[in-house]
């Protein structure tokens, strides 16, 4: 493989800057663009030692320099998005913005310059639709539209669309992944995000809480397998013009996941279930399911998951642990002590 400039998008956030490790040690050249709202420059410690590496503080928002550095590069992943439950339904309009907006100004320059771009959608495509496993061409259900999560949804099918768009008309080389719950290590536990919430709540001894009555059923993706599915897409002619449901078929529901999460850290918490309306405010829909069918990524590159559920709470809790530990602080240097010698 020849290297190549990627142009990341949103790359000091969780999965980008994983993705952005992963295509420098493949010895690519990477340019994260992150606005540095939910991604961390501190996710980008290991990438900043390579001499391929580039940091530039901007926004997908920002028309000029997103046309810049994608002029600059070969191929485009745009992974920045506002995301998380909670975000999404505090902020919405923000949110709405971002994403649709976004993802337009990118695709715009992709085509300017034809460059293949790679989109991360969301299973949030689904919306309510709770049969499983959900193909790619499964139907999306979906609230009514004063209720705040579903602009998301919304939104992000339009990312899908203009990206459809611009393949088929334009001819622009297009790749749209739909991303399941991915996990692991550098995910903050902010924006609702359920696994590290609830690892810290254990390490920390405090309750473990559950929105709703813990009955929901979700599948969790190691960070580290959801990358190799991106790489495989991202270098596999046969993946352009189509969509990719990424995520794992482990299932158990929130509730089982807390026990689970107790259990691994040996943690003296409990279990408090808290209503949808005290965690997100009054009109909150959820889900009872959501399972990807990820036949089609399979059948085109082979991919498949390697990493469990257990893995991944392993991993979660020393990543959660190691953060509780205090730098220890080298002792102060007795200090220079004076000494008169008379003659």
């Amino acid at each position: 493989m020849n290297p190549s400039t990627y142009l990341i998008t949103g790359g000091a956030g969780f999965i980008g800057s994983h993705l952005t490790d992963a295509l420098l040690a493949q010895g690519h050249a990477v340019v994260v663009l992150d606005n540095l709202a939910t991604g961390s420059e501190k996710n980008l410690d290991e990438a900043r030692r390579n001499p391929h590496f580039r940091f530039v503080h901007g926004s997908v928002l920002d028309q000029l320099l997103v046309d810049e550095w994608v002029r600059r590069c070969d191929t485009v992943i745009h992974l920045a998005a506002a995301v998380g439950v909670r975000l999404i339904v505090e902020r919405p309009l923000q949110s709405f913005t971002t994403n649709l907006r976004g993802t337009e100004t990118v695709i715009e320059a992709a085509h300017r310059y034809r460059r293949k771009v790679l989109v991360a959608s969301t299973s949030e495509i689904y919306g309510k639709n709770s049969s499983g496993p959900l193909a790619e061409g499964s139907d999306r259900i979906l609230g009514s539209t004063s209720v705040a999560r579903w602009s998301y949804s919304t939104a992000k099918a339009v990312d899908e669309i203009l990206a459809f768009a611009y393949h088929r008309e334009l001819g622009l080389p297009t790749i749209v992944v739909r991303l399941f719950n991915t996990v692991g290590p550098r995910q903050s536990p902010a924006y609702g995000m359920v696994v590290p919430r609830l690892v810290r709540q254990a390490v920390e001894g405090e309750p473990l809480t559950v929105h709703g009555d813990g009955t929901q059923q979700r599948c969790f993706a190691h960070v580290a397998d959801v990358v190799d599915a991106l790489l495989r897409l991202l270098a596999h002619p046969d993946a352009v013009g189509k969509v990719f449901n990424i995520g794992t078929n482990e299932e158990t529901t929130i509730a089982g996941l807390a026990a689970r999460v107790i259990a691994r850290s040996a943690s003296n918490s409990d279990i408090r279930l808290v209503p949808y309306h005290q965690a997100y405010g009054e009109g909150f829909e959820d889900m009872e399911r959501r399972l990807p069918d990820t036949a089609r990524i399979r059948n085109l590159t082979g991919w498949r998951p390697q990493r469990t559920l257990d893995d991944i709470l392993d991993a979660t809790i020393a990543e959660a642990r190691a953060e509780r530990v205090p730098m220890s602080v080298p002792a102060p240097a007795p200090a220079p002590v004076s000494v008169s010698v008379s003659a």
